[in-house]
């Protein structure tokens, strides 16, 4: 199959076909800003030295991490500089590993548990890079007669094994608390999410922390490379899109994710996700 060359072909390429797509990148791609999408992601880190916001926990990124990301937790990479910036992503279907799956075996289960101390990192070892790497060498050979039915094979495998290390007794928490620079920040994005269904203002934060708006603005920038009121947002549709998923109407959805009226859910919803409320519901169902 053809390894693709940017992370927005790979999604849409995935999205059409409901399949999988992988791409290889490099530094040469602009990273998306806090943005969610309607595939799984699994980003493997090839030369490391970045930052991952990934719903409200900070990951730092050595070469040979995996990250495991479903359709409803926003991302976002920061600390994005001139470095060599190489990675491995695959965008998958979640229908498609569904599909795959059986009732003993849930390939799903890297993309749904999230448990405190495990997070969405997994760091692998020289051993388990190679196997890895040789998964995606073998996809990239795929052609000709029966390239489907080969893709689909090497991916199971490989999904299987990825499973199989996700889960296994030492998959321990990665996620970045020991920077002490990140304390207030880490306090912040907690508050919001644990009142992302109410009015959140600038102000009420600023006053329930004690700092001054312009300081509160300033740290938050610099430690998640995007702004609060675009977080706030990105984190108002991840829930959306979850509660239209499960079949609630649009306007009780517009209701329960905090937005101030239904236009601007509207418009935040259709720029974000590139379809309207309504007919993402309706795709959902």
């Amino acid at each position: 199959m053809e390894i693709l060359n940017s992370c927005q072909e790979a999604i849409d390429a995935c999205l059409a076909s409901r399949t999988f797509a992988v791409s290889h990148l490099y530094n040469d791609e602009k990273p998306m800003k806090m943005h969610i999408h309607d595939s799984y992601e699994i980003y493997y880190s090839i030369s490391g030295g970045r930052q991952f916001l990934i719903d409200n926990r900070f990951y730092t990124i050595s070469p040979g991490d995996l990250f495991f990301i479903n359709q409803y937790e926003s991302h976002h990479l920061t600390q994005i500089d001139s470095e060599i910036h190489e990675r491995i992503v695959l965008s998958i279907h979640p229908d498609y590993l569904l599909a795959l799956s059986t009732p003993s075996t849930d390939l799903n289960s890297c993309f749904s548990i999230r448990p405190r101390l495990t997070g969405h990192k997994l760091s692998l070892n020289p051993e388990e890079r190679k196997r890895f790497l040789y998964y995606i060498h073998r996809l990239s050979d795929t052609s000709g007669f029966g390239a489907e039915l080969q893709n689909q094979a090497i991916f199971t495998e490989l999904m299987v094994y990825l499973n199989g290390l996700f889960l296994s007794d030492r998959v321990t928490s990665s996620a970045k608390t020991a920077d002490p620079s990140h304390g207030q920040v880490d306090e912040i994005l907690s508050y919001i999410n644990q009142n992302i269904c109410h009015p959140l203002s600038l102000q009420e934060l600023s006053d329930h922390f004690f700092l001054s708006s312009s300081y509160l603005c300033r740290i938050f920038k610099s430690t998640t490379g995007t702004t609060i009121n675009k977080y706030i947002t990105a984190k108002r549709i991840t829930n959306a899109k979850a509660l239209l998923s499960e079949g609630l109407s649009v306007q009780e959805v517009c209701e329960q994710c905090g937005f101030s009226d239904y236009s601007t859910f509207f418009k935040s919803f259709t720029r974000i996700v590139g379809i309207s409320p309504k007919k993402y519901a309706k795709l959902s169902s």
